[in-house]
């Protein structure tokens, strides 16, 4: 175990611990005591159908989510009890910074997209007796683990929304993260894993900074200098004064962890690789929303998976940032839309959400 100021509330908010126990993996091996971050907001109603739960992405927490919830919004904590639940390894929940011997650091195991959602159901339904979710919504990561939710849990899963990602990854995403997962591990100061510092692997996560500069965001986003979105002043301050700090902050074996689910994330494992077997066990109603300038989900890839989703329909998202439309640079321009497709999903009956 070592020491990571980032991995605080100071940075991630407030946030609470639920123990699931010894808890088992796919691939095998387990994590003993394992803990899950997780937020709320809003009130679990008489009935308890009143859930929304939100899975979190790639190098992000349950903070990430803030904006996107408030009075007045589509996710209203008003109206719903919203839980926001950090993945395993995401450096909030059970992680290999932050666990013991002999899990600990580079011994940590490998964790799937399945092994999540397992986990976020027992939360669900020990502590709080939730049967039936509303809503499941996620970005990225967080993505895959709502299909995982809805093929995994169908009649718990009333109404889904992946927002920029997939049910299978592609090969060219593999590649991709594959790259992410080298400019780590190629650092010298990585040292197989068993640093003692991020700060010794800083390098690599600049490196790896700078390939989400290129892939994150769009040509547009810089052809139009979209990145004063982000409160700097010009490209090098956006690059040097923005994301290598934002990622020089991280846990890289946090980043190894979660890089090696998303290379995996793949419904159709319930199926027998079959994915149109896999997606048409969705009962749900579902809004696939990609996002028009996403270089890792574009949204014909997103589209081939929907037409496989009975009962499903497609949103395209306009973001001139691309993946990174996710942090919700554009402002209302991108928060109006999600708001606006969010509230027509929830907005139809559960008992027009199954298919007949």
């Amino acid at each position: 175990m070592i020491e990571n100021a980032y991995y605080t509330e100071e940075f991630h908010g407030p946030f609470e611990l639920y123990t699931i126990g010894d808890f088992e993996l796919e691939d095998g091996g387990v994590i003993p005591d394992c803990q899950l971050a997780y937020t709320t907001y809003g009130e679990l109603n008489e009935s308890k159908d009143n859930v929304i739960v939100i899975p979190t992405w790639f190098s992000g927490t349950s903070i990430a989510y803030e904006p996107y919830i408030g009075e007045g919004r589509a996710l209203d904590p008003e109206k719903y009890f919203i839980v926001i639940i950090n993945q395993i390894g995401n450096g909030l929940s059970s992680s290999p910074h932050n666990s013991p011997a002999p899990i600990d650091m580079a011994n940590f195991p490998n964790v799937r997209i399945s092994d999540d959602v397992r986990a976020q159901h027992q939360l669900l339904t020990e502590k709080y007796g939730i049967e039936e979710v509303a809503l499941v919504v996620g970005g990225s990561m967080g993505a895959q683990q709502t299909y995982e939710w809805a093929v995994r849990y169908p009649d718990m899963v009333k109404r889904a929304a992946p927002i920029a990602g997939t049910a299978k990854n592609t090969d060219h995403d593999f590649l991709f993260t594959h790259t992410l997962m080298e400019a780590i591990t190629s650092d010298p100061g990585f040292n197989s894993g068993n640093y003692q510092s991020c700060q010794d692997v800083a390098d690599g996560l600049r490196r790896h900074a700078d390939i989400w500069a290129v892939m994150g965001l769009s040509t547009e986003f810089y052809k139009q200098e979209k990145w004063r979105l982000f409160e700097v002043d010009s490209l090098e301050e956006f690059t040097t004064g923005f994301l290598h700090p934002l990622f020089q902050a991280m846990d890289p074996n946090a980043l190894l962890t979660m890089a090696w689910k998303w290379q995996r994330g793949d419904v159709s494992r319930m199926t027998g690789g079959n994915l149109k077997e896999a997606l048409g066990r969705i009962k749900a109603k579902v809004f696939v929303m990609p996002i028009d300038e996403d270089m890792f989900f574009p949204p014909r890839d997103c589209e081939a998976e929907q037409k496989l989703i009975p009962n499903s329909e497609l949103r395209v998202i306009d973001s001139v940032c691309g993946h990174f439309g996710l942090f919700g640079g554009e402002g209302e321009a991108y928060f109006n839309q999600i708001d606006e497709h969010l509230g027509e999903l929830l907005s139809i009956p559960v008992e027009d959400s199954v298919v007949k």
